[in-house]
């Protein structure tokens, strides 16, 4: 039960002339299209290539149908403010506290994905002889679930406890989506139990994949760095420099946000670094592992050849037909 006066909160999102507000809506749309378009293709490629199907594509795979959903849940309100002739911003407080619930949970649930993926890399390269072992299909399905629910619990616990704040105006969010932190700034209530419940929850439900994550990596460049030959050592960093990369772009442009002094100076700052982790990772993500992927660029090209053969038997047919 939301305990508000305010019936609506008003997302100011990208402030500028109509001309930007245009040119963002462009680059916005652009950017989301290539977005379903990459991850869709990730997801129909592991679906439908039997060498895709190991323990490494399955958790891309989960990380790709995330991607799809988190930048959705991000970017679809963004660009409806943007095209708007009226320039109606407005958003429910039931459709703001959905929001903030959905890109919660699955920025949360990205961290436990990146992190059984780094822990999968680490198993491979460090521990190659016990890898189909340990990283058997019950502990992927098992380190799959868990993420999804961990992400699910994690954020369901802040937004119980920020359902139960006052808010009787302003109510303009300085933001381009509802954001747990500048919407308690707007709250009249006490909000310093609700910004350590953040914290914790913080701590308890990132730090962990956070510092897997980082540990995986660490033992992960130790052992590429004992490999005598160059060849080997280039090989093994190639399997997992991709992820390092989208894990870098992600943590990174998250802890500068969260870390940043809350002044009206940086706040357009916050802004396009929240781009990073809500747009600029979901778009790239398909885009370094294809490219960067030799087993995903053959799935590919395979799949190219097989259209083109297919192509080429229906002109035949239709040529035999006339």
């Amino acid at each position: 039960m939301y305990q508000t006066n305010v019936k609506e909160f008003i997302l100011l999102g990208f402030p500028g002339s109509r001309y930007l507000q245009i040119s963002l809506f462009m680059l916005f749309s652009f950017m989301y299209l290539l977005t379903l378009t990459g991850n869709i293709t990730i997801i129909s490629l592991v679906g439908t290539h039997r060498r895709l199907r190991t323990p490494m594509y399955y958790f891309l795979c989960n990380l790709s149908f995330l991607e799809i959903w988190y930048t959705t849940a991000t970017i679809l309100k963004t660009l409806t403010n943007l095209i708007l002739l009226t320039g109606d911003k407005t958003i429910s407080v039931s459709g703001c506290f959905t929001q903030l619930y959905f890109c919660g949970s699955l920025a949360c649930t990205e961290c436990y994905l990146l992190a059984a993926m780094s822990y999968d890399r680490y198993l491979a390269i460090c521990k190659p002889l016990h890898y189909s072992v340990l990283m058997n299909i019950r502990f992927c399905l098992q380190l799959a679930a868990g993420s999804w629910l961990n992400g699910c619990l994690a954020v369901i616990i802040l937004v119980s406890f920020l359902s139960q704040l006052l808010f009787c105006g302003p109510k303009e969010i300085d933001h381009f989506y509802c954001d747990g932190i500048p919407l308690m700034e707007l709250s009249c209530s006490d909000t310093h139990q609700v910004i350590w419940l953040d914290f914790i929850i913080a701590c308890v439900f990132t730090l962990p994949p956070f510092l897997l994550t980082l540990t995986s990596y660490t033992c992960i460049i130790s052992t590429i760095l004992r490999i005598p030959s160059t060849t080997g050592r280039q090989k093994a960093f190639s399997t997992c420099s991709s992820h390092l990369i989208v894990v870098t772009i992600f943590y990174g442009s998250i802890m500068i946000v969260y870390l940043l002094p809350k002044h009206d100076t940086l706040r357009d700052l916050n802004k396009v670094l929240s781009l990073c982790y809500t747009v600029l990772t979901p778009l790239v993500n398909p885009l370094i592992y294809s490219l960067r992927n030799r087993e995903v660029k053959e799935a590919l090209c395979k799949e190219s050849e097989d259209v083109d053969s297919s192509v080429t038997l229906s002109c035949s047919a239709l040529i035999q037909t006339v």
